[in-house]
């Protein structure tokens, strides 16, 4: 098992790694601030040493993020490293990543990245598929025929063993609205889902987090699948998340309400927790189907 939550009464990164690993991903202190939940002020004065006696809820809160980033890094492949290729969550400007949506045409060329709204998500035409994140649009590719064929055996497993095990859960295909913030600034598809609760089946949008949720990763979503919605699908409530990467291939879960994470390869069954492992998906048979 390979687990970026250390016990956090153990952790002891300093204030020099911290910053190494802020530069190497090309951090804001505000990005910072908002995926551990420290007070951008207390961010500032921590990494720049200002802070003689921190709160010790800061810091591990601190640690926490920064060793998450260092774990991720370390399963990032070296064409997608960080520190060459810019992420989901450097800065704004130039260095933002290629798959940030072009602002919109009018009427809505006077916002800026970060103030958009479900207003102007429906607003775009239908043919322009991207995501809503905190107020910010990102592109969405068309997915690749590999990418297509694993959602398509994964959907087919899901099913089968969650109408077996779980009959009040049910299995969503992307494309697939989820409101998971229940706001106006963020709107995301993930490849798979699975509600478990009830939910209204004439609504254009799945209201808050589902039960679980997967990605498939490709080159134009990795750092966003992998970083920015991690922390979106763990501070909305998502019980369970799988991350999909074809290439090596890999599946990593997210197991958050233990604070876990396992990795597992196209060899493996892979339980799935929300159903206390008495489903299980078979991706050597995936492996198989498709002549992987």
């Amino acid at each position: 098992m390979a687990s970026f939550y250390a016990a956090k009464e153990n952790l002891t990164m300093t204030i020099a790694e911290m910053l190494a690993i802020k530069r190497k991903f090309g951090l804001t202190d505000e990005e910072i601030s908002d995926c551990s939940g420290v007070p951008i002020g207390t961010v500032q004065k921590l990494l720049s040493g200002k802070t003689r006696s921190p709160r010790e809820a800061d810091i591990q809160a601190l640690e926490k993020f920064f060793t998450e980033i260092s774990f991720l890094a370390s399963i990032l492949p070296p064409e997608s490293d960080p520190a060459e290729t810019p992420s989901s969550v450097q800065e704004a400007g130039e260095s933002r990543t290629s798959s940030r949506l072009a602002e919109p045409a009018a009427p809505y060329r006077t916002k800026k990245q970060g103030e958009y709204t479900l207003e102007d998500y429906y607003a775009l035409p239908a043919e322009r598929r991207v995501e809503l994140i905190d107020g910010e649009f990102f592109d969405m590719a068309a997915p690749s025929a590999l990418h297509q064929l694993i959602i398509g055996e994964l959907y087919l497993q899901f099913r089968q063993c969650i109408n077996e095990h779980c009959p009040s859960c049910r299995v969503l295909l992307s494309p697939c609205d989820v409101r998971l913030d229940r706001d106006d600034k963020t709107m995301l598809q993930p490849d798979l889902i699975v509600l478990c609760g009830a939910f209204d089946i004439r609504s254009r949008f799945i209201d808050g987090a589902p039960d679980l949720t997967v990605e498939i990763l490709s080159e134009s979503t990795k750092s966003r699948d992998l970083l920015l919605k991690t922390h979106k699908y763990d501070q909305a409530g998502v019980k369970e998340y799988w991350i999909i990467d074809p290439e090596k291939p890999e599946v990593l879960v997210y197991d958050f309400a233990g604070d876990d994470l396992e990795k597992y390869t196209f060899d493996d069954q892979v339980p799935i927790r929300i159903s206390n492992g008495s489903c299980k998906i078979d991706f050597a048979l995936i492996r198989k189907n498709l002549g992987l």
